[in-house]
């Protein structure tokens, strides 16, 4: 897995992951809520969408909008199998260890707080 500070430079060079921004109703929310249930329901999410050997609808099963989460995960290159093995080194074709599973909800909540 890449080292952090080289992984959210290369994140910010892509024009694509760069677009990803918090709306003022994302950051409300995440006030609202408190950054332990994010944390939580970013863990269901990546537990959910992201673990399985090949998840249902692999590239298309994170929503551009609805959740701060599911922003971060774009933005983070966390959205689907290809874009994990792409930035993050994760190979797809198999279930996501719960170590996988913790870096990944690490680097979106990372990347949330950043965002704040």
């Amino acid at each position: 897995m890449p080292d952090r500070n080289e992984l959210f430079a290369g994140l910010s060079r892509s024009d694509f992951r760069s677009r990803f921004h918090l709306t003022e109703k994302d950051k409300a929310y995440i006030s609202e809520k408190g950054m332990d249930t994010i944390r939580s329901h970013a863990k269901d999410f990546i537990e959910k969408r992201l673990s399985p050997e090949n998840p249902e609808n692999d590239g298309k099963q994170t929503p551009m909008k609805g959740h701060p989460v599911f922003i971060a995960q774009h933005a983070a290159a966390c959205c689907c199998r290809g874009c994990l093995e792409k930035w993050h080194k994760i190979p797809s074709g198999k279930v996501l260890t719960q170590t996988e599973q913790a870096y990944i909800v690490d680097v979106l909540m990372e990347w949330i707080e950043r965002a704040l």
